[in-house]
């Protein structure tokens, strides 16, 4: 059986030895120091590059975080509550050290700076309408309502002579109803008299005959 010998591999020469430029070059070797040397420039400036983008945290101003006006408002808040508390305690002290007395009393009299003003301009209102009705009282009539009501009697006197049917003539047609309904009633009702006595005077023939059949 043949016997496998291990195949050895010939070193590979480092890429990095062998530059290829982009460009066709007479001399590999200036034009790969050149090429270095723009690209360290170019990485030179890619670092000294501004951003176009400010990412910059923004300026603080201290105005804006101490709010001096708003502590100065708090303060003589807290300076006039302090105030107010030390007053009423004072006064609490007073009353636990005296006997302590409230006066509930007020002599006070309202007053009105213009009350003598409205009262005279009451006054005069009420005068104006008190001669206001003295004038219309005393004013006469110019329509008068006797003559309007013997015109309205004649305007009805024309208007029965000039119409076809009564003036009431609703309320007599509903009275003849009433008066044929009321004996239409009264008829119905003799009529069932007259029906049931008929009928008695049957039913007491019929007892007869049986009677007469026994």
């Amino acid at each position: 059986m043949p016997t496998r010998v291990a195949r050895r591999w010939a070193p590979v020469a480092p890429t990095y030895r062998s530059y290829q430029p982009v460009l066709p070059t007479a001399n590999k070797l200036l034009q790969r120091k050149w090429d270095e040397k723009y690209y360290d420039v170019h990485r030179q400036r890619v670092k000294e590059a501004k951003p176009m983008v400010d990412t910059t945290p923004p300026t603080t101003y201290l105005h804006l975080h101490l709010k001096l006006k708003k502590l100065q408002i708090e303060e003589e808040y807290w300076a006039r509550v302090e105030r107010d508390n030390r007053i009423l305690l004072e006064k609490m002290s007073q009353i636990m050290r005296t006997k302590g007395m409230i006066d509930n009393k007020n002599d006070y009299e309202h007053k009105s700076l213009s009350l003598e003003r409205r009262r005279r301009e009451l006054l005069r209102v009420t005068m104006e309408n008190q001669s206001v009705l003295s004038r219309i009282l005393a004013c006469n009539p110019i329509y008068s309502n006797e003559k309007w009501a013997q015109d309205w009697q004649k305007n009805e006197q024309m208007m029965e002579e000039i119409a076809h049917f009564p003036q009431n003539w609703y309320e007599l047609q509903k009275e003849e109803e009433e008066k044929k309904r009321k004996k239409n009633k009264k008829a119905g009702e003799k009529k069932d008299e007259k029906d049931e006595g008929e009928q008695v005077q049957e039913q007491e023939q019929e007892q007869e005959a049986e009677a007469e059949a026994d």
